[in-house]
């Protein structure tokens, strides 16, 4: 177990594949007497309300079987948002104290439909200790790629939030190379490699479907008060020419950036920290463009200039504030 203070790189730089954001769902549970399985998925932290109570008991916020009486074990199995390669879990019990699970492990598995007697299940996490009202984070060695869990306690109790960090793994064999895709889509592989500064929101949604749910559903920086610009890197999902790029401002009103850009480079090689160091030098692909509030702004080929495959994007904005989305489109390399 790690403490709060002590965040892994899985936490800080990986996607929760378990968020319902992305389409994850508690599909299927042995017991949620006190508290029902969906709750475990939801992307707030877990809250306490003291004098909260239903008709089951103690109302609380996450996943909570009855006291088992005959043996055996509790489980929930999860279907994640998309399928992926998972670095580490974190099975948090804040505020179960006398009814957090002594234990638990994961198994997981890859499958077309919900998983039966003949799915082949991999255990990613073996029988781990549990403590009391904390968050514990442990990674997970296992380079298979999966896009169902089933989380077993041992023998019952209380789980407030299952996060499941990872990177999303999309399949492109076979793909019309003509077609135009989502190419910086989360489930179609694209991936965060850095950024100069997050002070609010939520990162990662920057790169999921839709419109964003609120101000706090995509990236958005401090108030900048230097000389310079804020930009976000991401890694797109396969290599290819770029045809479209959306950036929507969705309840960014008095905090859209005034104007934003794009560079792109086909990077072959290096770690995240290089990758970002060499951003600085990216050939401009969409040179700076004016941004209003709440809005999608759609920059097609007129706008694009052609530098050939890219893999990598980074978005430049002017001087500061919030983006809801980015998506870019292109065909295949």
């Amino acid at each position: 177990m790690i403490s709060t203070t002590e965040l892994p790189d899985f936490v800080r730089g990986l996607v929760n594949l378990a968020s319902p954001r992305l389409g994850a769902e508690a599909v299927a549970v042995s017991d949620e007497f006190f508290a029902p399985k969906e709750r475990m998925l939801a992307d707030a932290p877990a809250v306490f309300i003291a004098d909260k109570y239903d008709d089951h008991g103690k109302w609380m916020d996450g996943w909570e079987s009855r006291r088992r009486r005959d043996g055996g074990h509790d489980w929930c199995l999860v279907r994640l948002g998309v399928k992926g390669t998972i670095r580490g879990v974190d099975i948090d019990t804040s505020h179960f104290t006398g009814n957090y699970p002594p234990a638990a492990s994961i198994e997981a598995c890859l499958s077309d439909r919900a998983p039966d007697e003949r799915s082949r299940w991999t255990t990613i996490l073996p029988t781990t200790a549990l403590g009391p009202d904390a968050h514990h984070y442990l990674p997970v060695a296992s380079d298979g790629v999966f896009n169902y869990l089933k989380l077993h306690i041992h023998p019952d109790g209380g789980v407030a939030r299952l996060r499941v960090y990872g990177e999303p793994v999309a399949a492109w064999e076979g793909k019309d190379r003509a077609a135009v895709y989502e190419l910086s889509a989360l489930a179609n592989g694209g991936r965060i490699v850095g950024y100069n500064d997050a002070h609010y929101g939520t990162v990662w949604t920057l790169l999921t479907a839709g419109r964003g749910l609120n101000m706090g559903d995509g990236w958005e920086t401090r108030r900048r008060r230097e000389p310079g610009n804020d930009w976000i890197i991401v890694r797109l999902g396969a290599t290819g020419t770029i045809e479209k790029i959306e950036v929507d401002t969705a309840h960014y009103k008095g905090n859209y950036p005034d104007r934003c850009s794009l560079q792109a480079a086909l990077v072959t090689s290096g770690t995240d920290s290089a990758v970002i160091d060499q951003s600085m030098s990216w050939d401009e692909a969409l040179p700076p463009q004016k941004l209003s509030a709440d809005k999608v702004h759609a920059f097609g080929r007129d706008l694009i200039r052609d530098i050939g495959p890219v893999n990598h994007v980074k978005l430049n904005i002017y001087p500061d504030g919030g983006i809801s989305r980015l998506r870019v489109f292109g065909k295949l390399a």
